[in-house]
């Protein structure tokens, strides 16, 4: 069977699955929709946060960018994973004892503000929609590829899909869906890990494949790389080049991001008790691990088999380089994406691929009669071409076409859930009609939902960076508008609704501004006035993927410096937040 027959089958069939589960777990009222009825087992929710938060940029992005930025890539898996800790430390069990329905419920009623309310769903909608684009950038690669239809078809597709079981089922279909989903992709992306793990080192655990020496050389996998790349002109893969802030930003961002994300966090407003919420975020984590350790392994293997395949023999030999007329099948059909892209500068037929901003290499290069690099490769295609550089079969490359759509519709899902009930709930209920009937909330929770699909969509056609890249501007503006105000709700009982109020529009607006003036419109219209070297215009030398980090103390002493300058909050507020870090089995003894 051909490659797009097997694509069409496994990825129909995955559709078929997501679709039957959607329309047998359908939401029958708004408990449903939002909260799944709070009946999820704590290790059901723990593989569908997994999926819900494994979206696109874990599964198709993150190795791409590892593959690339070596050690510096480490960043997102350090950030994201020990994001789950502060989650579980921090949050989710204090959440869901408050026991509403959403993020913005919370600050409302912790805050005793309406206006708190509002500007927590601006925040939320700013996060998601944000977050979203990455997702349907996914969509579309994966298409546009492995079904061979355009991308504007693809994400069509991709729509209709997430809207007929998320509007149909709301949380309690997508939660079903999800636990398919993290099935779905877990294996997709651990299978071929597995044989190419087996092709390069013999053992068949990536995670120690790579700390293992490529067969037949004697030599460790890194080292083999670094050797390659460094022939290349390309920074050491084990070496980093960002500063150290920056490290520490972008990882601090992650972490922080992902405590406040409030599509990761409405997930423990599903499992039947508080201790749920705990052990829920334990599953997840253990879930999410098998295919964050892989990752490292993945993003190595496929850099190396990448510059193999092009660079086959001695750097600078006449036939060093691979003849573009000989280019592998993989190359041909990747390059009719446009996410890979050959121009012959010096003529010979052959591809130079080579880092020619590097001032260091360049002397060489041009003694070798090279004319700058001829090869460019979109990070997000690595974790999908990576099968067909490898030269697996048919089928395993159409698993992971499946797991890749399955980690960004997952994802996508619970981005538009967490839209849908902030509109029909935290507005249309909440300020603008609290005495609508739980059936016209319901139609409202829908009607949003699919409205919130078609804007998702039309971000999907040109999101501000790569699926990872983008993921992560959402991250920062998480850690600077909502986590502050969640963790001080909790933990601080003297910060009031101006304080928080204050703090929420402050983190968003630096946070967002810094995103925007470096990656967003500015640059359009304006070009960039900085010229080349950006990285010198960065405030202390942060980029805007780790600024979240500065948003988030600017947040805080903001909503701290507010709160007391004016009146704290009433008795009522400040016995409410004692109550809700009270553990349960205390609380019960004294009544």
């Amino acid at each position: 069977m051909s490659l797009q027959a097997l694509t069409y089958l496994i990825v129909g069939l995955s559709f078929t699955l997501y679709i039957g589960i959607a329309i047998w777990s359908r939401a029958h009222n708004t408990g449903d929709f939002y909260i799944a009825g709070r009946g999820v087992s704590p290790i059901a929710n723990g593989m569908a946060t997994a999926a819900d938060w494994m979206s696109a940029a874990s599964f198709i992005s993150m190795a791409g960018l590892i593959a690339f930025l070596g050690y510096d890539g480490s960043v997102y898996l350090m950030g994201w994973t020990g994001g789950y800790v502060l989650l579980a430390l921090l949050l989710a069990p204090y959440l869901r004892k408050f026991g509403k329905f959403t993020v913005p419920e919370f600050i409302a009623e912790r805050y005793y503000s309406k206006t708190a309310r509002i500007v927590a769903v601006i925040c939320l909608i700013f996060i998601s929609f944000t977050y979203i684009a990455g997702q349907m950038r996914g969509v579309g690669i994966v298409f546009s590829r492995f079904l061979e239809v355009d991308v504007t078809i693809g994400l069509i597709v991709g729509m209709g899909v997430v809207f007929t079981y998320a509007v149909l089922g709301g949380m309690k279909g997508i939660t079903y869906t999800q636990v398919a989903q993290y099935c779905v992709l877990i294996f997709a992306y651990t299978v071929p890990a597995i044989f190419i793990a087996i092709q390069l080192t013999g053992n068949p655990l990536p995670q120690l494949a790579f700390g293992s020496d490529v067969t037949g050389s004697g030599t460790a996998l890194l080292d083999k790389l670094d050797d390659i790349v460094t022939s290349l002109g390309f920074n050491q893969y084990t070496s980093g080049t960002k500063s150290t802030i920056d490290v520490f930003c972008i990882t601090m961002a992650l972490m922080v991001g992902t405590a406040g994300l409030p599509h990761v966090i409405v997930r423990f407003f599903t499992v039947p008790k508080v201790s749920d919420a705990r052990v829920s975020a334990g599953y997840a984590l253990l879930f999410i691990a098998i295919l964050y350790t892989t990752a490292p392994a993945v993003g190595a293997m496929a850099r190396y088999n990448l510059i193999n395949t092009i660079q086959p023999g001695e750097v600078g030999a006449v036939d060093g380089n691979l003849s573009y007329d000989e280019r592998p099948e993989w190359l041909d059909t990747w390059e009719k994406t446009q996410l890979v892209r050959f121009e012959d500068k010096n003529g010979d037929g052959r591809i130079q691929y080579y880092d020619d901003t590097n001032p260091d290499f360049a002397e060489q290069a041009d003694s070798f009669g090279w004319q700058g690099n001829e090869l460019t490769v979109d990070r997000d295609i690595m974790v999908l071409a990576n099968p067909e550089i490898a030269g697996l079969p048919n089928w395993v490359i159409a698993l992971v076409a499946a797991g890749g759509i399955a980690a960004a519709l997952s994802t996508a899902a619970g981005l538009l859930l967490v839209i849908s009930a902030a509109v029909s709930h935290d507005l249309i209920k909440g300020i603008f009609m609290p005495h609508i009937s739980e059936k016209r909330e319901l139609l409202a929770g829908r009607i949003a939902a699919a409205f919130a699909i078609l804007i998702a969509g039309y971000l999907g056609f040109d999101p501000p960076g790569w699926v990872a890249q983008v993921v992560a501007f959402a991250f920062g503006l998480a850690a600077s508008s909502l986590f502050p105000v969640i963790l001080m709700g909790i933990f601080f009982k003297r910060i009031n609704k101006e304080g928080a109020i204050a703090g929420m529009l402050t983190g968003l607006f630096f946070t967002y501004g810094y995103i925007e003036y470096f990656k967003g419109l500015f640059l359009k219209w304006a070009g960039a006035p900085w010229g080349d070297n950006v990285a010198e215009h960065w405030l202390f030398g942060i980029s805007p993927e780790g600024i979240g980090v500065i948003g988030m103390l600017l947040n805080f002493a903001v909503a701290i410096m507010v709160s007391y300058l004016t009146a704290p909050p009433p008795e009522r507020i400040q016995h409410m937040v004692e109550q809700i870090r009270v553990p349960r089995h205390i609380e019960e003894e004294h009544l």
